[in-house]
């Protein structure tokens, strides 16, 4: 058969009218005949269509080299003004010094590449969730194919725990139930049927439709192929998440700015020394040498390192928090949410459907306590526990026939209790574990294996309910389960407490209705549940065929006998209840200043309602569709006002996001689980994906993947993030006062006429050696008490701010000024010059290591004194204050390191005078903070 290349591709692309369209347009538009869909394509026209449309794959981003990931680590700025530095002491001659920036830099890279090797590659994932065989019909034969070849215009047949290989509109489909919940996000499997539904139906409701991806979880059903690859919707999302490029994180953003300012001020300063020494008539190459010394020593080199080792140490406290991190900065860009965009199924939820009430016919409402699928929990009247011996009967029969109309069991693993089956038949055999009937409590399997189950009619979206039929032995038993508005027309009679029957008049069904309606609208899923008794003789008499054995004659009742006449017994009210933990976790997001929005791809009314029981109080609730009606101020509006979103797909989530970040306003922090969050999960400033039902692709466009799945434990990892960015703070301004104390006293000794006060070598020995090993120490300090009572920080607040500088000023000025003061008091000694210079140089020397080892406690808090935030709290600091004070006695009394850093040996009284002359900053900054937390705070 000829095929149209460029009129039909350009068909097959229009994912939104498959639905809609009856099955002689499908076939026009496929080029494709009746006989083709009974007999198949044959292997000619198929392979003419694999020419045409390519092989049913995903494209993506190329996967990243190793080599490429670890080149990536040296692109900071920061980095590169260490290369130049390095380079620079190259040239000069100094090897030690070229050598120690270059391992700090090599150092630097490894680490940032050993967190970051778990690239980005989602069209990998993508590629996993797929079916890698499918079976098809060709020339009139059923084939296994891979799944590769298929095309549009192939006829798949399939059936329970088959992946759907692409887009396939059904025209056959048997009890079909199909798990979307990775691509659209409804919590339940969908019943399929073969009914075109309206062009405009969401892509949710398209029951005449499985898409690419998703899973068969009952049933078989049988389809026409209308899109593969990367034009099906599968493709679609695959194409929205490779579209968003990497971005920088926060912190990345922050430290490049850093970076910049501190480049101009070496700059400034290194030429400035340069130029006032070669005026002042000293000569060209020793001033150029000592202003690159001046320019090295106003660079930090070990920040870099400090930051990496800070956030790699940070990765397993993260983990204690039940949260993993893929990417370093992802713990501090976590920090500073100030939004987060969350999914409501697992995450706010158990996503364990569970039987919340029960309404009985005379009104009469039954509370059902515990959640999730452990048979926890008793069904309570008037706090009174109900049991086997004091259950109304109704009540008894609901239970009975909502098991026995029931095909899923309730099992018990080393992960606790889990659902085999549909959710909300799983809900109802809890309950009924909850009301003692089941004596077996490790095992809530279907009653099926009790009963004699002689026929069945099954559920579908066109009858909403399901029956089986049950031998009892002198009758047969109908048990059916629906929903209520279909069940109540077919019956006629009511159960009362007492097991009396009665009729159930037209009133009486209006009461239930208004009952049952509210209940809906609290976002309860409601399954009402009815009998019928059959007498053997009368089934006889109503089989169409001769009568045969008891079993012949049951599977031949009508279905219209069986389903009409029927006894209600009462209506369960069923949802996916929110975490328990989730309540506090919400309260605290906004104690912290950060806004939650749900954004989920269920029901408006369910979506509702778990909103108002955890605390997250809307005003209303949008969904998809009218997303799409509203343009981007309207949507602005609805996002600065309490509103969630239902109803939605991957573009919506997208542009959410989007107009979250825009300006950059917010940092957005969004959750998710399934393919359709994927787009958005990257878009995110933080993505983070659910660990044990998260979607391998959810997970690769993710930064952060949340082992237990729990909403509460992203509030836990805010606060370690918070603790970390404060921490970085914390160690970035203790390493720049330390340096600017050290450029200030080269600057001022040369711009006096003098010569260096601290040797290249030395500088780096204090930068890379004692400074890098505090500072990391920093990184541990734990967490200020009101780190989750502030408000995220401003996006464009800088890591040094107007007080950071301050406070970096004064404290490093003080350091030059003393250091100044010490160097010049030594070199007046009586002495001859060279040892004289010497030992003033070593006092120099010491006395800066000693001044920035006090100054450290300074910043253990930028805001707590030290006597409240506890002086023993970080035994690692107090062990690393120790072990650099050490290493100083080392570098002033062994002769190798002598050698190296060109030191003499120093003194008692030398060491007392050092360290008094450094205590005064760390009580005048101790007296501030008193003053501060205990005065001017209250003042404000």
């Amino acid at each position: 058969m000829n095929i149209k290349v460029g009129s039909n591709k350009d068909k097959v692309n229009d994912r939104n009218s498959w639905h809609s369209l009856p099955i002689d347009k499908i076939e026009e538009k496929l080029f494709i005949t009746k006989q083709n869909i009974k007999n198949g394509l044959n292997d000619e026209d198929a392979k003419q269509r694999l020419k045409i449309y390519g092989r049913n794959r995903m494209h993506g981003e190329k996967q990243q080299r190793w080599y490429h990931v670890f080149a990536r680590q040296f692109t900071d700025l920061l980095i590169f003004i260490l290369v130049i530095a390095a380079i620079f002491s190259f040239l000069i001659g100094e090897t030690v010094d070229t050598l120690t920036i270059a391992a700090i830099i090599i150092l630097n890279g490894i680490l940032g590449f050993v967190q970051e090797w778990k690239a980005e590659n989602a069209l990998k994932s993508l590629k996993k969730m797929l079916s890698p065989e499918c079976r098809v019909i060709r020339g009139g034969k059923v084939e296994q194919i891979d799944t590769a070849l298929l095309v549009p215009g192939d006829i798949v047949i399939f059936e329970s725990g088959n992946n759907v290989p692409a887009d396939i509109r059904l025209i056959e489909a048997i009890n079909l139930k199909i798990d979307e919940s990775a691509l659209t996000g409804e919590s339940v499997p969908l019943n399929k049927d073969i009914v075109p539904p309206a062009p405009n139906t969401p892509l949710a409701e398209r029951h005449n439709m499985v898409w690419m991806g998703t899973t068969i979880t009952n049933g078989r059903g049988k389809g026409i192929v209308v899109s593969t690859g990367m034009n099906t919707e599968f493709g679609r999302i695959a194409e929205l998440t490779t579209s968003i490029k990497h971005k920088p994180t926060n912190l990345q953003r922050k430290l490049a700015a850093l970076a910049k300012k501190l480049a101009i001020m070496a700059i400034i300063i290194s030429v400035t020394v340069t130029i006032a020494g070669i005026i002042s008539g000293k000569d060209i190459i020793q001033m150029f040498m000592e202003g690159v010394s001046v320019a090295v020593a106003a660079i930090p080199e070990g920040l870099p390192a400090v930051v990496t080792v800070t956030l790699a140490l940070g990765v397993r406290t993260m983990v204690k928090r039940k949260a993993l991190l893929r990417h370093l900065q992802a713990a501090e860009t976590l920090g500073a949410t100030s939004i987060i965009c969350t999914d409501k199924t697992g995450t706010l939820t158990k996503n364990e459907m569970t039987v919340q009430n029960i309404l009985m016919p005379d009104s009469t409402i039954y509370e059902v306590t515990g959640i999730g699928y452990a048979p926890e929990g008793d069904i309570l009247t008037q706090k009174k526990v109900l049991n086997l011996e004091n259950m109304p009967l109704n009540l008894k029969e609901f239970l009975n026939s909502s098991i026995t109309c029931n095909h899923a069991q309730i099992i018990k693993n080393e992960n606790g209790w889990i659902a085999i089956g549909a959710p909300t038949e799983a809900a109802l055999i809890v309950a009924a574990g909850k009301g003692g009937i089941y004596k077996d409590k490790d095992s809530y399997k279907d009653s099926n294996n009790r009963r004699k189950i002689v026929s069945e009619f099954s559920f579908n979206s066109n009858r909403k309910r399901m029956s089986v039929i049950e031998d009892s032995g002198e009758k047969y038993i109908v048990h059916t389960k629906g929903a209520p508005e279909i069940l109540l027309e077919r019956c006629s009679t009511m159960m009362l407490a007492d097991g009396k029957v009665i009729p159930l008049t037209m009133k009486l069904k209006n009461r239930i209705k208004k009952h049952y309606t509210k209940m809906a609208q609290s976002g309860l899923r409601t399954l009402a549940v009815a009998k019928k008794e059959i007498p053997k003789n009368k089934a006889a008499e109503s089989a169409p065929s001769n009568p045969g054995a008891q079993e012949e004659i049951a599977e031949k009742i009508s279905e219209e006998t069986s389903e009409t006449g029927l006894t209600l017994l009462g209506i369960a009210g069923i949802i996916d209840p929110p975490r328990p933990e989730i309540k506090n976790a919400v309260k605290m997001a906004a104690k912290a200043g950060i806004k939650v929005i749900m954004i989920t791809g269920d029901a408006p009314d369910t979506a509702m309602a778990i909103s108002k029981q955890i605390g997250l109080f809307a005003r209303r609730t949008i969904t998809g569709d009218e997303l799409e009606q509203m343009n981007d101020s309207t949507l602005r509006k609805m996002l600065s006002q309490d509103a969630i979103f239902a109803r939605t797909i991957p573009e919506h989530k997208l542009r959410i996001v989007k107009l979250l970040q825009e300006n950059n306003k917010n940092i957005v922090a969004m959750t998710g689980d399934g393919v359709n969050d994927a787009p958005a999960l990257k878009q995110a400033n933080v993505g983070i994906a659910m660990g044990i039902r998260g979607t391998d692709v959810a997970k690769d466009a993710a930064d952060i993947i949340l082992i237990d799945d729990n909403f509460a434990s992203i509030i836990n990892a805010i606060e370690e993030g918070r603790r970390q960015y404060d921490n970085i703070q914390k160690f970035t301004r203790y390493l720049l006062s330390s340096n600017i104390g050290e450029v200030m006293a080269i600057f001022v000794n040369i711009m006096i006429g003098g010569a260096l006060i601290l040797l290249p070598v030395q500088i780096l020995w204090m930068n890379l050696v004692t400074d890098g090993m505090t500072a990391v120490t920093l990184g541990l300090e734990k967490s200020e008490k009101d780190i989750m009572s502030r408000p995220p920080l401003p996006v464009n607040q800088p890591i040094l701010d107007k007080g950071g500088i301050i406070t970096v000023l004064l404290l490093g000025g003080y350091i030059a000024m003393a250091t100044l003061y010490i160097f010049h008091e030594y070199l007046s000694q009586n002495i001859t010059y060279t040892d004289k210079f010497m030992l003033a140089n070593t006092v120099a020397f010491t006395a800066i290591v000693i001044f920035e080892k006090i100054n450290v406690l300074n910043f253990r808090s930028l805001t707590t004194p030290l006597y409240k935030y506890g002086f023993f709290s970080n035994k690692w600091l107090l062990l690393a204050l120790f072990v650099t004070i050490t290493l100083q006695i080392c570098a002033v009394y062994l002769p190798a390191l002598q050698t190296a850093l060109k030191t003499t040996p120093l003194s008692l009284g030398d060491w007392l005078m050092m360290i008094l002359l450094g205590l005064p900053a760390l009580l005048l900054t101790e007296i501030y903070k008193y003053l501060r937390s205990n005065f001017l705070t209250k003042a404000k």
